[in-house]
């Protein structure tokens, strides 16, 4: 049964083909010659009733590509976070983004000893400073002390999510409805 399929799609592929080529030999000669009638108007080509015309699905357009340089940019996940006095905050472990896609915040594993006692805190994205990661072992900068950090409630999934900004950057969320 399968081979019958793939006969009838070979024939209906040279089928189309076949009228294709016939058809664009024909177009030079109407280009040439005086507009047709339908007196001298070329014959019309049907292709049997039993061949179904072979189209590409929803044919997707190209994608768009962009080459970001190694030097140019870095993935944030995972990375260290110090004060802007050297003291370690903890690492990024997510990025916070609104329903419009911008990123809002950075969710930072803060505390703890090799993960046992830290918590999630949440900081705006405008207090990370990333001028000093041209490798993986650089760190981010957050523009906040360790003791505003520690006393920044925690962060947990499905609950209103308390950002700590930078004096005066933090903007209020919208609702969005």
């Amino acid at each position: 049964m399968r081979a019958t399929g793939w006969l009838v799609l070979s024939v209906a592929i040279v089928a189309g083909l076949t009228i294709a080529v016939s058809r664009a030999a024909e177009e030079p000669a109407a280009a040439t010659s005086s507009p047709p009638t339908e007196a001298n108007a070329p014959a019309t080509v049907q292709p049997p009733a039993s061949v179904v015309p072979v189209t590409p699905k929803d044919a997707a357009p190209p994608p768009s590509v962009t080459i970001i340089g190694a030097s140019e940019a870095h993935g944030v996940l995972g990375r260290d976070v110090r004060s802007a006095a050297g003291e370690d905050m903890g690492r990024i472990v997510d990025v916070i983004v609104d329903r419009t896609g911008h990123v809002r915040a950075a969710a930072i594993d803060f505390g703890g000893f090799l993960g046992v006692g830290s918590r999630k805190i949440v900081v705006d994205w405008n207090a990370l400073r990333f001028g000093k990661i041209a490798n993986k072992k650089d760190s981010i900068t957050l523009e906040l002390t360790k003791a505003q950090v520690a006393a920044a409630p925690e962060y947990k999934e499905d609950t209103p999510i308390v950002v700590l900004g930078a004096s005066g950057s933090l903007q209020p969320l919208q609702a969005i409805q």
